[in-house]
């Protein structure tokens, strides 16, 4: 990240510029990735008409009313959304995916910035970032590194149903960031929203591990592929199979949602897993995300592992 280079003296001789870049000035525009609002140059001590001038010399760059970039930062994604928040002003909050990269839920900032404001708020649209309405209770905001976003729960509930795999997203989060309660209670004071019946499906499925809902939808993926010669829990070296292949020697396992596996389960698992290779079997496993969002891509798995121990697959 690039910082503001504070001047002792201004490269231009105008006796206007001198004084502008104070200390605190400078250390607030490297604090928000060359982001800052008229509002919080004033509270720097720097006067409206420096403002303006340092945009006529191409100091600063407006970005939108009362909103800058610094020309020592580029409009890096970390600028663009800060911009957007600060140009929807009071109460405003970075929601959605967007939420989610800057919590480090997501990999990827989104190229639009989605900023969730107060229903009664009026801002003017802009084509560079996305605009929702909706009075958030003060448990769902929160500040991380300066910027006003949604509160994690809500921000993992949301994201969850913004992404192709969001289950994977909620796991994770769910393993190490959130409790399930947490995210059902902001769920719940959120219903209504765009999403909110498939967030009720997702951690529905969570609430229960999504073990057996996962055994029931790969029995749905087999049935519906045609796929035959399967049998359910059948017990080999002392351990049950999920799924077996007795012919092929192919066993299948299948797992609910990770947050659910302790590290004695896991143990457990991978003893299993070892017996049943020593015997002789084929071990696939599919977890519950797997199954629901990439159904084509199991069924390939299989019948590749049971044209491979057998020469071909069943139909």
């Amino acid at each position: 990240m690039s910082t503001f280079q504070i001047r002792v003296e201004p490269r231009t001789s105008d006796v206007r510029l001198r004084g502008v870049y104070n200390e605190k000035f400078a250390q607030r525009i490297a604090a928000q990735d060359g982001v800052i609002t008229l509002a919080q140059a004033r509270e720097s001590g720097v006067t409206d008409d420096s403002i303006h001038y340092l945009v006529r010399i191409g100091e600063l760059r407006a970005l939108s009313k009362g909103v800058y970039l610094s020309n020592t930062h580029h409009m890096s994604h970390e600028a663009r959304l800060r911009a957007a928040v600060f140009a929807c002003g009071k109460d405003a909050v970075a929601a959605g995916l967007s939420a989610a990269w800057w919590h480090g839920l997501h990999d990827v900032a989104v190229a639009r910035p989605s900023v969730t404001i107060a229903v009664k708020r009026r801002v003017r649209r802009v084509q560079q970032f996305d605009i929702r309405r909706r009075t958030l209770a003060d448990v769902d905001r929160t500040v991380v590194r300066g910027l006003a976003v949604s509160a994690l729960a809500l921000t993992v509930v949301e994201a969850a149903t913004a992404l192709p795999d969001g289950s994977v997203l909620m796991d994770r989060a769910l393993q190490t960031r959130i409790s399930l309660s947490k995210l059902i209670d902001a769920h719940e004071r959120n219903a209504g929203r765009d999403g909110s019946a498939q967030a009720r499906k997702l951690l529905e499925v969570a609430s229960s591990g999504g073990r057996s809902e996962a055994e029931k939808l790969f029995h749905r993926i087999l049935h519906a592929n045609e796929i035959s010669g399967w049998s359910a829990q059948v017990t080999s070296s002392g351990y049950d199979i999920d799924v077996a292949f007795a012919i092929e020697q192919v066993a299948i396992e299948i797992d609910g949602w990770a947050f659910h596996r302790d590290s004695a389960r896991n143990s457990r698992d991978m003893k299993r897993q070892n017996a049943l290779s020593n015997a002789g079997w084929h071990v696939l496993r599919f977890d519950w995300h797997r199954l629901a969002h990439d159904p084509e891509g199991v069924v390939s798995e299989i019948r590749r592992a049971l044209k491979r121990n057998v020469g071909t697959a069943p139909h």
